[in-house]
C-alpha cells in the first residue's frame, strides 16, 4: 500500500510540475488575454449555438452531424460532471478563470478537453473534411490554452482527452440511431 502511495505520490509531482511548466505568467498580459479567449471558445454554449446554426441553415447531412454533436455536448457535461463529483479535484490555485472557478470549482477530468476530443473524432467521422482539420488545429491550443491560464492540471486535459475518446467510440455506434429518429 505504502508503494502505491509513493507512486500515486510521484504522478502528482510530475503533474503539477508540468503545469508550473506550461502556465502563462501573469506579467504578460497580452497573451494571457489570448489564452483566455482561446480557452473559452472550447465553452460548451459555443459549440451549442454552433450545432444550432448547423441544424437551422444546413442541408440533411448538415443537420445530421448537428444532432450527433448536440447529442455528444449532453453526454460529455453529464459524464464530466459525475467524473468530478467523484473526484472533486480543486482547480490549480490562482486568480484567473473566475467564471470557471465560480461555476465549477473541480477540475478533473477537463470538460474542454472531452469535447474538444469528442468534436474533432466527430467532425473525422462525419465530415466535411474541412470542418475535421479545422477542428484539429484548434484543439490542442484550445486545450493548452486550458493549462495555460492556470485553470486545469495537465492530468486533468489528459483525462478529458481519454474521456473524449471513450464518448466519441459510443456516440458514433449510437449516431445511425440518433439522426434516424430525427
Amino acid at each position: 500500500m505504502e508503494h502505491a502511495a509513493g507512486l500515486w505520490g510521484r504522478l502528482l509531482a510530475i503533474d503539477q510540475a508540468l503545469t508550473r511548466l506550461l502556465t502563462l505568467p501573469r506579467q504578460s498580459s497580452v497573451l494571457h488575454f489570448l489564452a483566455l479567449g482561446l480557452a473559452h471558445s472550447g465553452d460548451g454554449p459555443v459549440w451549442v449555438a454552433l450545432a444550432a446554426a448547423a441544424w437551422l441553415l444546413g442541408d440533411s447531412r448538415w443537420k445530421a452531424r448537428a444532432i450527433v454533436v448536440f447529442a455528444g455536448l449532453v453526454l460529455a457535461e453529464i459524464v464530466v460532471i459525475a467524473v468530478k463529483m467523484l473526484f472533486r479535484r480543486q482547480r490549480p490555485p490562482g486568480g484567473s478563470g473566475m467564471i470557471y472557478r465560480k461555476a465549477d470549482p473541480y477540475s478533473f477530468p477537463s470538460g474542454h478537453a472531452a469535447r474538444a476530443t469528442m468534436l474533432c473524432i466527430i467532425a473525422g467521422q462525419l465530415g466535411p473534411l474541412p470542418a475535421f482539420i479545422a477542428i484539429l488545429l484548434w484543439s490542442p491550443f484550445m486545450v493548452l490554452s486550458r493549462v495555460g491560464i492556470g485553470i486545469h492540471y495537465v492530468y486533468d486535459v489528459v483525462a478529458g482527452i481519454f474521456l473524449g475518446w471513450v464518448l466519441s467510440a459510443l456516440l458514433l455506434q449510437l449516431a445511425p440511431a440518433l439522426t434516424a429518429r430525427f
